[in-house]
C-alpha cells in the first residue's frame, strides 16, 4: 500500500509539472484622475491679439492671474493651460484693445480646445 501511495503522489506532482503556467499578472497603472491631466489648448482663432487670459474654478471668487503673464497670444498662434484645480473652469480672455468674453462652466475633460473667435469663445 505504501508503493500505491507513492505513486499516487508522483502521479498528482508529474501532472502539475505538465499544466501550464499561471498568466502573467501585468502590473497596474497609478490612478490618473480619471484619465484626464486638466489641460486646456487656446487657439486664437481671432483677428486681434490675446492680452490676458484667465481659468478660474468659480470666477465669482475672482479671476487669479493672468495665465499668459508677460506673453500673448497672437492671431494663429495657441497654447496649453493645466488647471490650476480640478473641475469645471470659467475662462476669460481680454484682448489687447480691452474688450473681454467669457465661457462658463469648461470641462477640460470633455472639452480639451477653447477656440477664441471674434465673436467670442468657444469649446470645442
Amino acid at each position: 500500500m505504501p508503493g500505491r501511495a507513492l505513486a499516487s503522489i508522483t502521479l498528482v506532482l508529474g501532472l502539475a509539472a505538465c499544466s501550464p503556467p499561471p498568466p502573467a499578472r501585468i502590473a497596474a497603472e497609478p490612478p490618473s484622475r480619471g484619465g484626464c491631466e486638466g489641460e486646456l489648448q487656446v487657439v486664437n482663432a481671432s483677428s486681434r491679439t490675446v492680452d490676458r487670459l484667465f481659468l478660474a474654478r468659480l470666477s465669482l471668487e475672482g479671476w487669479g492671474n493672468d495665465r499668459l503673464g508677460q506673453e500673448v497670444l497672437r492671431p494663429g498662434r495657441s497654447a496649453r493651460y493645466r488647471a490650476t484645480a480640478s473641475g469645471r473652469q470659467d475662462v476669460r480672455v481680454v484682448w489687447a484693445d480691452g474688450r473681454a468674453v467669457e465661457l462658463r462652466q469648461v470641462d477640460p475633460c470633455a472639452t480639451g480646445t477653447i477656440r477664441v473667435e471674434d465673436g467670442g469663445l468657444k469649446a470645442g
